[in-house]
């Protein structure tokens, strides 16, 4: 898109913090303001001490650190800090809006999300936020009274917000994530791997997951003897554990690696994909449209992930196995729709119609247009 004409210069506040789920699509958003809007400054607010305050730097932007964490649902020393830390956000969230004098602020989730979006919408400066997920936070639905727009990622969030606030925008990905035509072969070349062979690709976040992870060490052999080759991301913790149970089946077709650069790669190559149910991972796979079956992270908050998986396959998009499941039933779920081309056409159609493209470039739509900028 071009870059929107102005009569003046815009500040924009963005909060975002805690996971890559939260800080992506507030970056991918950022970047596209900085390109619509051709004077526009914009300040990041996150919580001390979590990843933000290195991601987000990282990406170019300055970032504000708030004294802020969430509630400990077990019974914890650690609960009797969160009434001081809500005090001291709130006061500083306000002082760092009082400076900034921002148009307008958005969140996209995090610890440091609440009490900045409760202070601006206090303030009556214009605010959104975006929930990734189709099961909100409790700082979202806390938020959703307050707030001037709510961008969502899923149908049927009217259940959670108020309808006449929501718009639904999807969930940003990156463009070249998700741009895997024609990539097959080299793909192969890069992982060591044949391009010829069908392919199972087991992903489980930068964490890995300890539960698939497991299952897959114990059923390697059945995949193996299956016939098919296995792009294994373990993550750090696991990875000696993975080499070590892939050494029996050296040259026929394990690639065990803990982190993963060149996800488009990875997407490229895969016929089959095992995955946790985090959002950003479903709105990547929904844009690639590989056939999936997600183990949802049972921890999550308010079981999200089961949420997102099940959203998915409520409309015969995905298969699910539970976590508590995998050691018994996930090799041969896979080997089941590995081996059934009718089933894997069917998610990958269905996969096609909920994918949302441009996701950020909405929000960032929604964005300007609470800031009345001069079109």
């Amino acid at each position: 898109m071009q870059k929107a004409s102005q009569q003046r210069k815009y500040n924009v506040i963005i909060s975002a913090g805690g996971t890559g789920g939260h800080i992506f699509p507030a970056v991918a958003v950022a970047n596209i303001l900085k390109n619509r809007l051709e004077e526009v400054d914009i300040l990041f607010v996150g919580a001390k001490d979590k990843m933000e305050m290195k991601r987000v730097p990282a990406a170019g932007y300055p970032i504000e650190g708030l004294w802020i964490s969430g509630l400990q649902r077990s019974m914890t020393l650690k609960n009797l800090s969160f009434p001081f830390k809500v005090i001291t956000s709130l006061y500083n969230a306000g002082k760092i809006i009082r400076k900034f004098k921002p148009d307008a602020v958005a969140g996209f989730g995090g610890f440091a999300s609440g009490p900045t979006l409760r202070v601006a919408s206090n303030k009556r400066i214009p605010t959104l936020i975006q929930e990734q997920n189709s099961y909100p936070g409790i700082t979202n639905k806390l938020l959703a009274k307050r707030v001037d727009k709510i961008c969502v990622a899923y149908e049927g969030m009217d259940r959670f917000f108020p309808k006449e606030k929501i718009i639904l925008t999807g969930n940003p990905v990156r463009t070249e994530v998700i741009q895997i035509e024609g990539k097959r072969k080299e793909a192969a070349k890069h992982f060591g791997l044949d391009a010829d062979k069908k392919t199972l690709f087991i992903v489980g976040g930068s964490l890995g997951a300890l539960a698939v992870n497991k299952a897959i060490a114990k059923t390697l052999y059945k995949l193996i003897d299956e016939g098919l080759q296995v792009l294994w991301q373990t993550g750090d913790y696991f990875y000696p554990n993975a080499v070590k149970a892939a050494k029996p089946y050296s040259g026929k077709g394990v690639k065990v690696t803990s982190f993963i650069e060149k996800m488009d790669f990875a997407y490229a190559l895969s016929d089959v994909i095992v995955s946790r149910a985090g959002a950003i991972a479903i709105s990547e796979i929904a844009n690639v449209a590989k056939p999936t079956i997600f183990v949802p992270l049972p921890t999550a908050a308010e079981d999200h992930q089961t949420k997102n998986a099940m959203a998915l396959v409520e409309k015969d998009a995905a298969l699910m196995v539970e976590n508590k499941d995998v050691m018994e039933s996930l090799a041969s779920v896979v080997i089941d729709l590995s081996n059934d081309e009718r089933k894997q056409t069917e998610l990958m159609t269905n996969l096609k119609k909920l994918a949302i493209k441009d996701a950020a470039e909405k929000i960032t739509d929604e964005l300007l247009k609470l800031m009345n900028y001069d079109k």
